[in-house]
């Protein structure tokens, strides 16, 4: 299905149609997620190189969360007012990405470290406002699985990434590998220029005459959307439960599991590539059944396999309930975008996306360093009960908010 055009309902060029615009936000959006979950694979040795104990390690991921939220609220009113530019914004973020990753990997000492991943957090968190906000415009009745497919980019990113980090570390250092990650999408910020120059304006028609006055209105009934803060609530605790595993599971691997470089990347991959396939389907189906009833669902599954964790956390046990988990894990964060964009005005939907990233960040901000001080005082086990709790909690409160069962009903 092509994306909608407000004048003449086709697509103009290449640019304008739905498989391009879809596979080009996809792809770019792999280029954050294979970093950021290499990082994860390399954590073991950044621990080593900079002296850290697992609270140390936490910190990394809890900055990276409070610089994602510092920017975002900001960041969707912005968006929103630069809408014919959203193009270059994209080519921006890309930009943003190689200045961190290069910032991470030259580091001489770990406060530049930390400022590289604030950096990289930065543009992850700058590059989701136009691309979830246009592809939600564009495929109003197939919101769902737009986003979702967005999210597979990102996913696959989340495999390659751990799993080429994994076999590089046996011959090159974790700070020589993340320095060609920096360089290689340079090229990528170019071609995302050309091919996202209009992806903002195809909405002018629906927009003009539209005024800052009207925009503010619209932004007071969003902010008084006590669902849409629920929503974000939801949103915020997954985010929470994901935090936690990404710090402490590959400490897990490494320390208490005593896998090699190449065996960590592929059980975090693992993880991942379950999401890949899993998503579109569940991105699908939130359009047909509604969200809600996909995620309620969903989200108890993956507590109860966090619980299944803990009693059977080695060998090929392990491997089966990482790939279980996957299969939730990744594929519910597209639908919780769709159930907030389902209600807000498209004029605004940057500044929802803004809004509800901001607490999100600011919840999941937290996270990382009370999972790596459970894990530390008291052991894995303790961690995954914490995150169980979070999913559990996050299906209670879904269950009860009246959302459609469907966007098209």
């Amino acid at each position: 299905m092509g994306p909608i055009n407000p004048e003449s309902g086709q697509p103009r060029d290449i640019r304008q149609r739905g498989w391009f615009m879809i596979s080009g936000l996809a792809i770019g959006h792999s280029v954050f997620h294979w970093l950021i979950q290499s990082f994860a694979v390399v954590l073991p040795e950044v621990q080593r190189a900079f002296g850290l104990n697992a609270v140390g390690v936490g910190a990394v991921i809890t900055v990276r969360e409070v610089a994602s939220a510092v920017v975002a609220l900001p960041g969707g009113v912005v968006v929103d007012s630069l809408r014919r530019h959203w193009g270059l914004l994209l080519s921006g973020c890309i930009v943003g990405f190689s200045i961190g990753a290069f910032l991470i990997g030259l580091s001489p000492f770990f406060p530049l470290l930390l400022v590289g991943v604030a950096v990289v957090a930065i543009s992850h968190s700058l590059w989701h406002l136009p691309a979830s906000a246009s592809l939600s415009y564009h495929f109003p009745r197939s919101r769902g699985m737009a986003l979702s497919f967005h999210g597979v980019g990102g996913s696959v990113g989340d495999v390659l990434g751990p799993l080429a980090t994994g076999a590089l570390l046996l011959t090159l250092s974790w700070r020589g590998i993340i320095s060609i990650y920096g360089a290689a999408p340079i090229f990528l910020a170019l071609l995302a220029l050309w091919s996202f120059k209009n992806i903002g304006r195809k909405s002018e028609s629906s927009v003009e005459g539209e005024t800052a006055t009207d925009r503010a209105e619209v932004t007071k009934q969003l902010l008084s959307d006590r669902i849409l803060w629920a929503i974000t609530l939801v949103k915020g605790m997954r985010s929470m439960s994901l935090a936690a595993l990404v710090t402490v599971l590959p400490l897990y691997l490494n320390n208490e599991l005593g896998l090699e470089p190449f065996d960590r990347g592929f059980h975090i991959g693992l993880l991942i590539m379950v999401g890949i396939v899993a998503k579109p389907i569940a991105g699908y189906l939130s359009d047909r059944l509604g969200r809600k009833q996909v995620l309620t669902p969903g989200l108890i599954w993956s507590g109860t396999i966090c619980i299944l964790m803990i009693f059977n956390g080695e060998g090929l046990i392990l491997t089966v309930f990482i790939a279980l988990l996957g299969l939730f894990l990744y594929p519910d964060q597209p639908i919780l975008t769709a159930a907030i964009l389902d209600r807000v005005d498209q004029s605004v939907a940057s500044t929802a996306l803004g809004l509800s990233s901001f607490v999100t960040f600011l919840m999941s901000a937290t996270s990382p360093l009370i999972a790596a001080g459970l894990y530390e005082f008291i052991g894995a086990d303790a961690t995954l009960y914490y995150v169980a709790s979070l999913f559990f909690l996050a299906a209670a409160i879904l269950a009860v908010l009246p959302l459609p069962r469907s966007d098209s009903q």
